[in-house]
Formats: structure tokens, sequence, C-alpha cells
């Protein structure tokens, strides 16, 4: 009896020192949902920017065939220029292996895009994301331009800033400055990074917007609120082209 009273005390107190992640923060995605988004950013050779655009616009049709494309941009400042970013959506990793497997075999794709283009590109960058649990892909309210966000968060994951991000976020989107299309947590590549996806009118409506939401007392509170939980900030301007399902 001894002996059975002694192992349930050791157990009970394993149990208290485990961490309790009761909040819906606790992961950057949840574990039963394995859909994700491969963010991808080509750096091009300038003077071969328009051919590299023109033949995969062309040629579109033959990579959805496989897989589903998010949006296709160029951006125009924040970011190094002569630069496409474009996201993919798959249901899992088994997914995207079979993809790029098919592809792989697909001549059509290599001969009328793969290859010819290889040339065009001076560097490639993949980085895998997910939807953070309170966020979901939007649609925009019609044509316009996008600003990515990125934000490399402090050690922890959404468990210790999710909260506070959330909060951030929302402020600009309810109260109206900003549009988001989509919060993102990176699985793989730079880790602790948060990326989101807004949408606006024009640059200068952004301008606008921005400079509304600096006055707003509820936004200022939210932001200051996150800040603490920041390390770097960064935004692109990103022009959607004209085969972009986000335009």
């Amino acid at each position: 009896m001894l002996a059975l009273r002694s192992g349930l005390r050791r157990a009970l107190a394993r149990r208290a020192l485990a961490p309790q992640m009761c909040s819906s923060f606790a992961t950057g995605h949840k574990p039963k949902d394995g859909e994700f988004y491969e963010f991808c950013t080509c750096y091009l050779k300038p003077s071969k920017m328009e051919e590299f655009v023109q033949n995969f616009k062309n040629n579109v049709h033959l990579r959805t065939a496989y897989s589903e494309l998010v949006g296709y941009w160029i951006v125009e400042f924040g970011g190094r220029i002569n630069t496409v970013f474009h996201i993919w959506k798959y249901d899992d990793f088994a997914h995207r292996t079979e993809v790029y497997k098919a592809l792989a075999k697909d001549k059509e794709w290599q001969e009328r895009f793969l290859n010819p283009n290889l040339n065009f590109i001076n560097k490639q960058e993949s980085e895998i994301a997910y939807l953070l649990p309170w966020s979901k892909l939007e649609m925009p309210p019609k044509e316009g331009f996008y600003e990515l966000s990125t934000f490399l968060m402090k050690p922890g994951g959404p468990a210790l800033w999710g909260g506070a991000f959330e909060r951030a976020i929302n402020a600009h989107a309810n109260l109206g400055y900003n549009k988001v299309i989509g919060v993102f947590h990176a699985e793989y590549g730079l880790l602790n990074k948060v990326l989101v996806l807004w949408w606006n009118e024009s640059a200068d409506s952004r301008t606008a917007g921005r400079h509304r939401s600096h006055e707003d007392p509820m936004v200022v509170a939210a932001v200051r609120e996150s800040v603490n939980y920041l390390d770097i900030q960064q935004t692109m301007f990103l022009t959607p082209l004209s085969f972009s399902p986000l335009k």
C-alpha cells in the first residue's frame, strides 16, 4: 500500500510539473488538420523578369493541374525588386510529395516552362506555414494590392504571444483600417515567424488607413501589448498578376 501511494504521488507530481497548454494558441496549427501553405519566392535576373512572368502566365494551367495556387505577385517595394512571390496550398506533406513527383515526370511542364526558365532565376526560397487557429483565408472585396507583413516573434510560439498578436491584428481589421486575408505561422523556414497577408485598394489607401490607426487608442493599446513579444518586423507591397486567384 505504501509503495502504491508513493507511486501515485510521483505520478501526480509529474503531471503538476507538465505545462498545461489549454489555450487555442498552444500550437501553430491544429494537429488533426494537415493543410498548409507553401510560400515561394523567386529572385529573377532583371532582364528576364518580364519573360519569366509571361512564360508562367502561358503555362500556369499545367502547374495548377496538380495543386492549388492561392496567389502570385510581383514585389513592388519593401523587398528585393525583380522578385515574384507565390503561395500554394497542400492537403498535407504527402500531397506535396505526390505533386512534385508528378511534376518531375510531366514532360510538357518541364519543356514548356521549367527548363527554359531555370536560367532566369538567381535564387529561390521556400517556407511552410499554417494558418493560425483564429485565422482563415479570406477573399478581397475587389481587385487591389497586397501587403505581406513579416513578424519575427520572441521564442515560445503562439502559446506565448498568440493572444496579444490576435488582438493587435483584429484591432486593425475590425475597425476597418486594413483587410486581413490570412495570418500564418511558419513551420519550416525562419522559426518564430508570423506572416500576415493584407489587402488594400491602393498604396495610398493603405497609407491613409495606417495613419488613422496610429491615432486610434484601441489600436495603439493592442499594438503596444503585442510589441513586447516582437523582435523584428518587415513589410512588402505586392502587385497581383493577372492569373493570380487573389487579385
